[in-house]
């Protein structure tokens, strides 16, 4: 079993600063190589604080306003451009960034690291998506992909 820091969110397993154990494998193959996880020192935990605070200044500090930003993400729909051919195939995929900036042309500041689309978005249509807000509160919100 290998002791690391998480340095990014992973579903699943934690939050940035959790001091977390995984199997040998997942920790050198996955972990470590995508830049998720540092190896776990005596003298990290200076790292952890700085990493804690950080997350502290960007998540949503209470739940109640997690709730209210989770109804007012729910009550409109999210319209993403994007090129596609003439039966309605994407030329690549619609990504988290692409999302995260159509809320935010909403009026809403949206961390894209918190949006998890699920299964790839390649063609238009209609898709819902889910944003975690808080580690209690996440919101699904719908995305209609459009063809620019």
């Amino acid at each position: 079993m290998a002791k690391l820091i998480l340095t990014h969110e992973v579903t699943g397993l934690g939050e940035p600063g959790d001091v977390v154990e995984v199997k040998d494998g997942y920790a050198r193959n996955y972990l470590i190589p995508r830049s998720l996880a540092t190896p776990w020192t005596k003298g990290a935990e200076s790292q952890i604080s700085a990493i804690r605070k950080a997350r502290k200044t960007r998540e949503i500090a209470t739940l109640d306003e997690a709730k209210a930003t989770a109804a007012s993400l729910e009550a409109n729909a999210v319209v993403v451009q994007a090129k596609a051919g003439e039966s309605g195939r994407l030329f690549g995929a619609v990504t988290t960034g692409d999302i995260a900036t159509a809320v935010e042309a909403q009026g809403r500041k949206v961390d894209k690291r918190k949006i998890e689309i699920g299964q790839a978005i390649k063609a238009t249509g209609e898709y819902t998506v889910s944003i975690r807000l808080h580690p209690e509160v996440s919101a699904k919100i719908a995305v209609k992909v459009v063809p620019a």
